[in-house]
C-alpha cells in the first residue's frame, strides 16, 4: 500500500475519462493479465458500474472492507464509485461488462437487481441458474466482439437479463417496486455522496431536494433504514474506512479530508462506531488482508 488516494480508472490501469452516452465495454480479466498479474489493487470507476462473472479458477474478491474467497462460478455487480479489487490464481478468468451510469439508469426499470449497491455471490456450476447466467454473459461477450448491426439494441436487453439472473442468485438483493420514498431516499444518498465533507445541516438537504422534514425523514428511514443525520455519518465512516484501508494518509489528514475540524473528535467518532481507534482498526485490517 503506497498511494495517497484511491485511484479512479476508466478500465483497470487506464485513467478515468469522460464516457460517451451509453458507453459499454466487455473484456476478460485475462486480457489485462500483463497489467495486473493477478493482483488488482483497490480502485473505483467514477462513471460506470461493472458486472464481473468468474468463469474459471479461484481467488479473493474485495468490495470496500469486505472480502470473499471464491471458486468459479461467481459474480459481482459493483456500482460506480464503489471501491473493489481482487487477487486471483493462475488460469482464473472472468467476463467483465462495464456499463455507463446513464445506460444503467435506462435499464433500472428492467432489472430485478438494485443498481445503487454492490453484490457478490457464488455457487455450484451445475445449478441451472448459473448455467443461464453463463449463457447470457457469453452472448454479451459474443455480441460485443462481433459488433454486428443492431447490437446497440441487443446488448442492453441482454445486460438487463444478466442483472435479473444475478438478483435471482442473490435473492436478498431483489429490488422492491419504485416508490416516492425510494426516489427521495436515493436523491438524498446522491447529495450525501457529493456533500458529506461539507457539513451540510439537514435543512440544506431538505431544501436541495425540495421536500419537507417529515417526508425526507420518512423516506430515509423506510429505504435506507435510518435518519438523515445517520446517513451522513455512515457515509463519512465509509470514506474514513476506505482511506484508512487503501491509502497511507495519516489519521489526522483523513479526519480533515472527510470534514472534521478536530482529529481527536474524528477518532472518538470512529471508535464509537467501530469499537476501536482508527489506527488500531487500520492495523488489524491490513494484517487480515
Amino acid at each position: 500500500m503506497s498511494q495517497n488516494s484511491i485511484p479512479d480508472f476508466f478500465v483497470y490501469g487506464e485513467p478515468a475519462r469522460p464516457l460517451d452516452i451509453g458507453f459499454l465495454h466487455v473484456e476478460t480479466v485475462l486480457a489485462r493479465g500483463s497489467i495486473h498479474l493477478g493482483e488488482v489493487a483497490a480502485h473505483k470507476h467514477p462513471q460506470m458500474g461493472q458486472i464481473t462473472y468468474w468463469t474459471s479458477g479461484s481467488g479473493t474478491y474485495r468490495i470496500e472492507d469486505q472480502s470473499w474467497d471464491f471458486s468459479a462460478p461467481a459474480v459481482s455487480f459493483v456500482p460506480s464509485n464503489v471501491v473493489h479489487g481482487f487477487s486471483i490464481g493462475p488460469g482464473t478468468d472472468a467476463i467483465v461488462v462495464s456499463v455507463a451510469d446513464d445506460a444503467l439508469a435506462a435499464l433500472a426499470g428492467q432489472s430485478l437487481l438494485p443498481l445503487d449497491r454492490p453484490v457478490f455471490t457464488d455457487g455450484l456450476p451445475q445449478h441451472a441458474a448459473w448455467q443461464r447466467l453463463a449463457a447470457v454473459l457469453e452472448m454479451i461477450a459474443a455480441e460485443y466482439a462481433e459488433a454486428q448491426a443492431g447490437n446497440d439494441k441487443t446488448l442492453p436487453a441482454l445486460i438487463a437479463v444478466a442483472l435479473c439472473h444475478i438478483a435471482r442468485l442473490a435473492p436478498a438483493t431483489i429490488a422492491a417496486p419504485p416508490s416516492s420514498d425510494m426516489s427521495l431516499a436515493f436523491g438524498l444518498r446522491r447529495l450525501v455522496d457529493a456533500h458529506f465533507r461539507d457539513n451540510w445541516p439537514v435543512d440544506r438537504y431538505i431544501e436541495a431536494l425540495a421536500t419537507t422534514p417529515h417526508l425526507l425523514d420518512k423516506a430515509s428511514r423506510a429505504v435506507l433504514g435510518t435518519g438523515v443525520k445517520r446517513v451522513v455519518s455512515e457515509r463519512r465512516l465509509l470514506e474514513a474506512k476506505r482511506l484508512l484501508l487503501f491509502t497511507v494518509r495519516t489519521v489526522e489528514d483523513i479526519a480533515y479530508e472527510i470534514g472534521f475540524d478536530d482529529p481527536a473528535y474524528f477518532s472518538r467518532f470512529f471508535r464509537e462506531r467501530m469499537g476501536e481507534a482508527p489506527a488500531a482498526w487500520r492495523r488489524r485490517q491490513l494484517e487480515a488482508h
